[in-house]
């Protein structure tokens, strides 16, 4: 057990530093030699923790929002987790921005639909327990990487358009969107049996 705080509490300090730096320059510019001097540790530790800076900065967005989301009971709670999701970027607006401009669209989306899929996954998965149902599996994973594509594209575009778009209205717009996908897979899934 104390291996593991003492590994999370590096990783941690690790990440810390990684924001700091991103404060002040471009991600593309911050070196792991920055990092390991601002937080006092040796590169070995870098890298006996992380591949790369990339890596840190993925851990990094998975601990503070992804791991958080994971705990909600999405069938119920969705709503609530897309809020937290919105806050957490507006908590960290500058480390997001620094991020999408050093790494692209792309590469912000890859980092995001990595875990989301995992959360639809877990959606759906609880969604065939609640209705009592097995989905195709072929159904199963087309649905899951529609809307994780759907997802990450649209909190992209959020993050890079808040300005543009009514708070409220984005949360009501994918919630019910959500909502209807939970709904409507047992449909769904019953007209394909019916015919």
């Amino acid at each position: 057990m104390k291996h593991t705080v003492t590994t999370y509490n590096t990783k941690r300090m690790l990440a810390d530093s990684l924001k700091k730096a991103m404060k002040e320059k471009s991600f593309s510019k911050i070196t792991v030699s920055e990092i390991i001097h601002d937080c006092g540790v040796n590169r070995k530790t870098f890298y006996y923790h992380f591949e790369d800076i990339y890596a840190l900065l993925k851990w990094m967005f998975d601990e503070e929002a992804i791991e958080v989301v994971r705990h909600f009971d999405l069938l119920v709670d969705y709503e609530e987790a897309i809020r937290f999701i919105m806050n957490y970027v507006d908590d960290n607006e500058y480390i997001i921005s620094c991020a999408y401009n050093s790494i692209g669209r792309e590469e912000m989306k890859r980092f995001f639909c990595a875990d989301f899929l995992g959360i639809i996954t877990s959606v759906i998965d609880s969604n065939e327990i609640r209705n009592g149902k097995r989905f195709d599996p072929d159904f199963k994973e087309y649905v899951a990487k529609f809307y994780t594509e759907a997802l990450a594209g649209m909190l992209i575009d959020w993050i890079q358009q808040k300005d543009k778009h009514d708070r409220e209205k984005v949360i009501g717009y994918l919630t019910t969107i959500i909502a209807t996908a939970i709904d409507s897979m047992s449909l769904v899934e019953n007209q394909k049996n019916n015919h």
